[in-house]
């Protein structure tokens, strides 16, 4: 049975920081490509930021320079820190795993900022 959970998702003020984390089990973690995504309300979701199992990580526009991605294979973590939250980044971010036609996704944790 395959589990992603999230956790590190809360309130915080605008240009604060939150680290958000997502262990998985079930997965051989270190053989698949590790992803956040969030969705806001009203909003599709949108992928965040990736991190390939090679370790090459990639980020959306809206989060470069505030947002990095990085993963503990002997934990089977990831990780997602935070910076510089602005209130547009309040979404509901979910984990991803995916590798070849396997994909798993977490239950989701809550990121509220405030203005």
């Amino acid at each position: 049975q395959v589990q992603l959970v999230e956790s590190g998702g809360g309130l915080v003020q605008a240009g604060g920081s939150l680290r958000l984390s997502c262990t998985a089990s079930g997965i051989m973690f270190s053989s698949y490509h590790m992803g956040w995504y969030r969705q806001a309300p009203g909003k599709q979701r949108e992928l965040v930021a990736t991190v390939r199992s090679s370790g090459n990580t990639n980020y959306a526009d809206s989060v470069k320079g505030r947002f990095a991605i990085s993963r503990d294979n002997a934990k089977s973590t990831v990780y997602l820190h935070m910076n510089s939250l602005k209130p547009e980044d309040t979404a509901v971010y979910y984990c991803n795993a995916f590798l070849w036609a396997s994909e798993y996704w977490g239950q989701g944790t809550q990121v509220t900022v405030s203005a």
